[in-house]
């Protein structure tokens, strides 16, 4: 069967062209084709985690099969959204700063959600929080969130920042922040940001606590959840 291969920006200029046609066996999967993507054009294995791919102009998971006539194509974050603002640091967080990567003059809402250490959790006073990281996969993580949520709320900009390290009480550990010409769509993306990050992301905390005792928070499993898009106009909250 043959398929018509599209790519766009980067993965464009990895594989040396934007449009090919390709012929590949009945019922090949979109996993079968990245790995004979990925052979003929290892380059691209650094960016799949920041691809996301459509079938036909519907964003599909690795599992789909594909079938003759199919049009494929390889989508890299959009431009705007997180760009080059770290989506892990060390430093202070300054969700202001965040909300001006996003604002665009097309956007009429823009949501900002900072999250902040609290002073107690079930009754112990709360000193700090230490955050830790699976730091290249949560990085590959947060990005590839907020490029598929830009990709399910179209005309969205997404950004998304963890803060790492010993974090005090009353200081933002995560800031997401959404613009979207419509309020509406900016809530969603913002919420569905948040909840993707607590499911799938790899990234821990240790509450210390003022009596000296600290403990781990470890209370959801990592799981991987449908990227808006992929079941339709958008993808279901599950939490």
């Amino acid at each position: 069967m043959k398929i018509a291969l599209l790519a766009f920006a980067s993965a464009g200029d990895i594989l040396g062209t934007g449009e090919a046609e390709l012929e590949l066996a009945p019922r090949t999967t979109l996993a079968g084709l990245k790995r004979l993507l990925e052979q003929r054009h290892p380059q691209l294995g650094p960016i799949w985690s920041r691809l996301a791919i459509a079938v036909n102009g519907e964003l599909r998971p690795d599992d789909a099969t594909l079938a003759d006539g199919d049009e494929v194509a390889l989508l890299p974050p959009v431009s705007g959204g997180s760009g080059d603002l770290p989506v892990l640091t060390e430093d202070p967080l300054d969700p202001a700063e965040v909300a001006r990567r996003v604002a665009h003059p097309a956007c009429g809402a823009v949501v900002l959600f900072s999250g902040t250490v609290r002073e107690s959790h079930h009754g112990r006073a709360v000193e700090r929080i230490t955050y830790s990281a699976y730091r290249a996969m949560a990085d590959a993580r947060l990005r590839e969130i907020a490029s598929r949520l830009e990709l399910g709320y179209p005309g969205a900009r997404v950004a998304i920042v963890h803060r790492l390290g010993e974090i005090p009480v009353g200081a933002p550990s995560v800031v997401i922040a959404v613009a979207s010409p419509h309020r509406e769509a900016a809530y969603g993306a913002s919420r569905e940001a948040l909840e993707r990050l607590k499911a799938e992301v790899p990234i821990w905390k240790r509450e210390h606590y003022t009596d000296g005792e600290s403990s781990w928070r470890e209370e959801e499993p990592l799981t991987r959840k449908a990227a808006p898009g992929d079941e339709g106009p958008r993808a279901e909250n599950v939490r």
